[in-house]
């Protein structure tokens, strides 16, 4: 493995660091219900077997696998 030579100053590392950046996801439109909504390609097949609501982005009971209550 690569060591350094010596070490890098302060300023390098937090110019460095500064180039990092998040970026936003490519959204996807997808028809959910007649209704067409941009959602990140990696949801879109849990978008269409209904996983998740694109409108809340919150999973449904039926995807969770937890229980629901009513087979108690």
């Amino acid at each position: 493995m690569a060591v350094p030579k010596r070490r890098t100053s302060r300023s390098n590392t937090r110019h460095r660091r500064s180039q990092w950046k998040a970026s936003t996801p490519g959204l996807v439109p997808v028809v959910v219900a007649g209704e067409t909504c941009l959602v990140p390609r990696r949801l879109v097949r849990a978008v269409q077997r209904g996983y998740v609501t694109p409108w809340t982005g919150s999973a449904t009971a039926a995807g969770t696998g937890m229980r629901t209550g009513a087979g108690r």
